[in-house]
């Protein structure tokens, strides 16, 4: 993205102010920068420029309209715009500020406490996405259960694996599997692309399973290069819950010659708040015969800690909204450190998914978090380049 090519709006009152933060989009190379002296004045701008405003850095305090009204009228307009809030309020007030924008639906890029620097916009910048610019899944029209169903036969989905490292130590303690779709005229595919079709049609018991078994066969192939390396796996309740499972995943580990304690199975927060005692037997069976079981996406549910305590789960994921940016932000860091306090008192392990920067690392590092995954550390990626990456990170710890 160039920012030179960008258009952008900066409200605020203070006219010292306003030109200051024009000067630090100048200095970041912006060489569009429109400014509006309070909400009105702003709102027309974004409703009517030309060419149209990619990004608004609004301050709270603006007169005529402030910016909790102005971001309002600005999602009921359908602004397209990305927004950057700056405020002097404490980062509680901020992250509030946040929260209200996303429900709003507004393309809230960040809060900015004052003072504003450079870094910290070319930061926020970062985040933006132009309207209109394609992801995976949107490349191409909708996939079809019956085009699934073919990707599928023709052993064109594949496991790819993101490293879980032990943040005391540096150590790679497992992989976790993320299922891709290597299409052969789309390229490479992520779930969007095919896992709500599957959903749909009530089979995504189809991809579990060629998940499972490439994933298993996986781990297989690394022990035979001397890696020993733990796999974990996203299985659907659906498909944990079918009467053969337990036989099959028996079947399965015995044909690879892998121990039951190198695979676990992850499932959601939400498909653990049922109290089917069927299900639940067969969360405890998986956990007496040596496979790990992770509640997946930790913190977006609304868990009964009783039933939760109860679940024989050896591992919990925290989701990635209360990682990311948790050392700048209180309220989430106040969330994430409870979330690993219930893990200890349970004598769980945790994991932080979402690890996106080295603040992230050292944040969680000083909390005494077990695990940590994101993209920091890696991107999901084939078996075939475990090795190599592996031995970087060695050298790298």
């Amino acid at each position: 993205m160039d920012i030179a090519q960008l258009q952008f709006l900066v409200a605020q009152a203070e006219p010292v102010q306003r030109e200051l933060l024009a000067g630090l989009l100048r200095s970041i190379g912006a060489e569009h920068v429109h400014l509006a002296p309070d909400g009105h004045a702003a709102l027309r701008a974004i409703d009517g420029a030309a060419p149209p405003i990619d990004i608004a850095i609004i301050d709270l305090a603006v007169p005529g309209m402030d910016g909790l009204e102005l971001i309002r009228r600005l999602a009921e307009q359908g602004c397209r715009a990305g927004l950057v809030v700056v405020g002097a309020q404490s980062g509680d007030i901020l992250f509030s500020v946040e929260t209200m924008a996303l429900a709003y639906g507004v393309d809230l890029l960040g809060t900015m406490a004052k003072p504003a620097t450079a870094a910290r916009l070319q930061t926020l910048i970062g985040h933006y996405t132009p309207p209109g610019t394609p992801d995976v899944a949107a490349a191409h029209p909708p996939f079809t259960f019956a085009e699934v169903g073919r990707g599928l036969q023709a052993r064109e989905f594949d496991p790819f694996f993101q490293p879980k490292i032990e943040l005391e130590t540096g150590d790679v303690k497992g992989l976790e599997m993320f299922a891709r779709w290597r299409h052969p005229q789309h390229g490479v595919l992520g779930p969007s692309a095919f896992v709500p079709v599957l959903e749909a049609n009530g089979r995504i018991d189809f991809l579990d399973w060629s998940m499972i078994e490439k994933s298993v066969g996986a781990c297989r192939i690394l022990h035979d290069q001397g890696i020993p390396i733990s796999f974990s796996v996203n299985v659907d309740p659906s498909t944990l819950a079918h009467e053969q499972f337990i036989g099959q995943i028996t079947a399965c580990v015995e044909r690879h010659r892998i121990l039951p304690a190198y695979i676990t199975f992850e499932i959601t927060e939400s498909s653990v708040l049922a109290t089917d005692p069927h299900f639940l037997e067969r969360l405890l069976r998986l956990r007496m015969m040596g496979f790990g079981l992770a509640v997946d996406d930790y913190g977006t549910g609304r868990s009964n800690l009783q039933l939760l305590a109860s679940i024989p789960f050896s591992e919990l994921k925290i989701d990635r909204s209360f990682v990311d940016g948790a050392s700048r932000k209180r309220a989430i860091g106040t969330v994430l450190k409870s979330y690993l306090g219930l893990a200890r008192s349970l004598d769980r392990q945790a994991c932080a998914v979402g690890v996106e920067t080295k603040q992230d690392w050292d944040f969680l590092q000083g909390l005494g978090c077990t695990y940590a995954q994101g993209y920091y550390i890696a991107s999901p990626m084939p078996v075939e380049d475990v090795p190599g990456w592996l031995a970087d990170w060695r050298q790298f710890f």
